[in-house]
């Protein structure tokens, strides 16, 4: 760039000035203050805040505004006036040139929580990029409602920074994060976003989605403060496109998907259930799983007859992942191999088309049954997905197995939001279901596979009642938890609670299983009263803050679903709403059906939400 180019100046956009504005609102600056702040003029500030009086400002001072607000110069100047033409170079160079600009001035974001040392690790990591040119967005230590932000800093940032502590390790929200850069992984394949996933202290404890998120994903181990300016150049290096090289010792690389310990009575309970139960480890895991007959001995029963198709329905939290546990620990006692596959882990691509879907399907039931990959001789493309699927099963995983296979599809309903894979999908394992009980030469084969479908809500898309699933096999709809449930859990706390007690809990939380444990951790470990929790719940105080404001971020997403939660939470009478906004309220564990209309699920919610979303007078 020449000597011209570099002090040529700029007028801000229209929608640069409404950015300047917002971020200043944002960090509380004055246009004094902003000035102070990037160690420019005041003249330079309101110029650029008002092109319309049509004096440019220079590039260096836009660069070091943008720099105090977390922003990038093209968020202020249009993008093609920023960067002019390229003019007698070559393409390749021009690209060079581009890639080294946005390199140096590449966005970072860090997600941390606000205790120590997360809060000092995530601050020095900041400074020393931002002494490299790297833009840093970074949680204030007072900024609780940051949800807007993080979706916007992740639109354009090119880095996200994960400090999991031990309490960022088990949060609903550092999930739901992750899960949404996930997906922006895939929707921009040309800007890769980096994912650094940090382990601050011994703790590498992940819940089981939060581990699926990061499958494939380097993550690092902070111990001591030595470890900073290692990790400082990991993410220097990602940025830069090269091999992480670490001078000095070596950074502890940990693998992000390590087996999660069983948890036991001084662990957190987490918002994932494992699917999983470790050989040897049943005794410990059951510690807290409370059992509602006569559903699991009908269950264990199922499982053991030749082709069964057990359907479990349930909204989110409510123990459906624990119960199919169970039961494939159950056929694993039995002589039979089980694998578990949870569709909520699947890339967005995988859905791009019924083939690729299918495959993938087929790869990880092999991958997971210890079979080598065997699809590129049996795959024929004289045949529709659905027929080599069939026939990858009967003739190789199946056939290849001595012992029975039960497999649990987990998070079905993904599948759903995708009608032209899901009516095949289904009326595939329906016929499979149907194919063990014909009495032919390949019933015998088919009798072998167990499957145990898990979802959240009603079946929602049109299909055949000839080719569903979902009317087939045992259906098992899971309850809340009963008095005597919570009672009995209590107990299992070492909770001398009376029933009056009980009831003040459930008037709050009714009998959601992971409410209710929760309440029952923070109690049992003095961080909190029953008194206090009952005051605090639906505040952001809370203990269960962190859950709520994930409903909350997902109901921002998507407005007509939080329009119509909005809708049920102003009102005390149930609410007719549209049916796939009442499936996907329900699948969510927000609501409670009746009939044809719906009421949140428990009180918590009600009051919280209240506060929250918008909504008419409330009805009375």
């Amino acid at each position: 760039m020449t000597q011209k180019s570099r002090r040529r100046g700029f007028l801000a956009s229209n929608e640069g000035v409404k950015k300047l504005q917002s971020r200043m609102n944002e960090k509380g600056y004055t246009q004094e203050e902003l000035a102070t702040q990037a160690d420019v003029s005041i003249d330079q500030v309101k110029r650029l805040l008002n092109p319309h009086w049509g004096y440019k400002v220079q590039r260096d001072a836009i660069e070091k505004i943008a720099h105090a607000l977390d922003l990038a110069p093209t968020d202020i100047v249009a993008s093609h006036e920023w960067y002019p033409p390229q003019r007698n170079l070559e393409p390749e160079q021009i690209r060079t040139n581009w890639n080294i600009n946005r390199v140096h001035s590449a966005r970072v974001f860090i997600s941390h929580c606000i205790q120590e040392p997360d809060f000092s690790v995530a601050q020095q990591i900041s400074e020393s990029l931002k002494a490299d040119g790297k833009r840093v967005f970074l949680k204030k230590e007072n900024e609780t409602d940051w949800r807007h932000r993080f979706d916007e800093e992740l639109e354009q940032c090119d880095c996200l920074v994960f400090l999991l502590s031990p309490q960022a390790s088990v949060s609903e929200m550092v999930t739901e994060g992750i899960r949404r850069a996930r997906d922006l992984q895939t929707a921009r394949p040309n800007r890769k976003l980096q994912i650094v996933p940090i382990h601050i202290g011994e703790s590498k404890t992940l819940n089981h989605d939060l581990r699926g998120y990061l499958q494939g994903v380097q993550a690092w181990e902070w111990r001591t403060p030595t470890d900073t300016p290692k990790l400082v150049q990991v993410i220097i290096n990602l940025l830069a496109g090269d091999q992480v090289q670490v001078k000095d010792k070596p950074l502890e690389a940990l693998s992000a998907v390590s087996p999660l310990p069983i948890v036991i009575a001084e662990e957190r309970p987490l918002p994932v259930a494992e699917p999983e139960l470790p050989v040897g480890q049943v005794g410990l895991a059951s510690a807290f799983y409370i059992e509602r007959p006569p559903i699991e001995t009908r269950c264990y029963q199922e499982v053991l007859q030749p082709g069964a198709l057990i359907r479990i329905k349930a909204p989110r939290q409510m123990g459906k992942t624990s119960l199919m546990a169970r039961i494939l620990y159950q056929a694993r006692e039995q002589g039979c191999r089980t694998v578990t596959l949870s569709f909520q882990l699947a890339s967005s691509e995988v859905f791009t088309s019924l083939d690729r879907f299918l495959r993938w399907f087929c790869a990880c039931i092999g991958q997971s049954l210890r079979l080598p990959n065997q699809l590129a001789d049996y795959w024929d493309d004289i045949f529709d997905s659905s027929y080599n699927t069939t026939t990858y099963f009967e003739d190789y995983l199946l056939a290849k197995t001595d012992n029975c296979v039960a497999i649990g599809l987990d998070e079905v309903d993904r599948i759903f939001s995708y009608p032209e894979i899901a009516n095949d999908f289904f009326g595939l394992l329906r016929a499979w279901y149907e194919k063990a009980k014909y009495g032919d030469y390949s019933s015998d084969i088919w009798k072998k596979l167990r499957l145990v479908v898990v979802h959240s809500t009603e079946v929602y898309i049109p299909m055949n009642i000839n080719q569903s699933p979902f009317n087939v096999g045992l259906a098992i709809d899971l309850p809340e938890f009963s008095l005597e449930q919570v009672k009995d859990l209590a107990q299992r706390h070492r909770l001398d609670w009376e029933t009056d007690h009980i009831q003040q809990l459930m008037n709050l939380v009714g009998g959601q299983p992971y409410l209710v444990r929760l309440a029952m951790y923070h109690i049992t470990h003095n961080d909190i009263t029953l008194a206090q929790l009952l005051q605090t719940a639906p505040t952001e105080a809370g203990p269960y803050s962190d859950h709520l404001r994930r409903h909350l971020w997902n109901l921002e997403q998507y407005p007509e679903l939080g329009a119509a939660f909005s809708e049920v939470v102003a009102t005390n009478k149930p609410v007719e709403l549209k049916p796939t906004l009442a499936f996907k309220l329900y699948s969510m564990g927000m609501v409670k059906k009746e009939g044809n209309h719906v009421i949140p699920r428990c009180d918590l919610y009600r009051q919280y939400f209240q506060q929250r979303l918008p909504f008419t007078d409330m009805e009375t």
